[in-house]
């Protein structure tokens, strides 16, 4: 949100010291944005350094007023006829912790799911109730308040979205372990196998072999015998 031309759209309707302009920023955008005082002079501090304000004068309470610029008034313009684009707006905090807690081990990534969507149900319901008591004559009110139950509505389909993606992950990640360690075992059993296979087969050929020396030299001794004879 740029507090600067934010001030700078309410300075464009008269001139205002810093706490009817936080006062009137806040009527416009139904209290959802609130700001700090001290951002709003500080706000203003800058605004005048740059030329876009100017300081018209004190009331019998010494509040200072300031009134837009020239300049001031085509950077409103300016700001107003320029789309916002991704690269302007805050990083979403949401986005980037769920994707952080998908890759630490031993976090909670249903809980922290559930939780947001609790909290998000809770403020969908309390923009519902703001809603409801604008009256049609405060437009500017209601767009912002149709805005935020628009985002609130899209972060619980979002997390709805991220709760049944995470699920799935969670099924594959585990199917493909439990492959990996079964396809492991039958390898491991196969090569066990294919060992005593081929011990026995050693073990049979050793016999045989044995067998067919013993055998051999049986019937050498035995014909040695009989020539010795003759």
């Amino acid at each position: 949100m740029s507090v600067k031309h934010s001030l700078l759209a309410v300075l464009a309707d008269g001139d205002r010291y810093g706490y009817q302009l936080r006062a009137e920023f806040e009527e416009r955008t139904g209290a959802t944005w609130p700001l700090n005082i001290g951002q709003v002079y500080t706000t203003l501090n800058r605004l005048e350094r740059d030329g876009f304000v100017e300081p018209a004068g004190q009331d019998a309470q010494n509040h200072v007023f300031y009134r837009i610029t020239e300049a001031g008034r085509e950077e409103l313009l300016s700001w107003f006829a320029r789309p916002v684009t991704r690269a302007e707006r805050p990083r979403d905090e949401l986005a980037v912790k769920l994707a952080l807690a998908v890759t630490v081990e031993g976090i909670d990534v249903p809980g922290i799911v559930h939780a947001q969507r609790k909290h998000a149900l809770g403020a969908l319901q309390d923009y519902t109730r703001v809603k409801a008591r604008l009256g049609v004559e405060e437009l500017a009110a209601a767009l912002v308040v149709d805005s935020m139950i628009f985002q609130s509505e899209a972060e619980i389909r979002w997390l709805d979205h991220v709760e049944a993606k995470v699920l799935r992950h969670a099924k594959t990640v585990g199917s493909t372990a439990n492959g990996t360690a079964n396809g492991t075992a039958s390898s491991i059993a196969t090569g066990a196998a294919d060992k005593n296979s081929a011990a026995n087969k050693n073990s049979a050929a050793n016999k045989n072999s044995t067998a067919n020396s013993t055998t051999n030299s049986t019937a050498t001794s035995t014909a040695t015998s009989e020539g010795n004879r003759k």
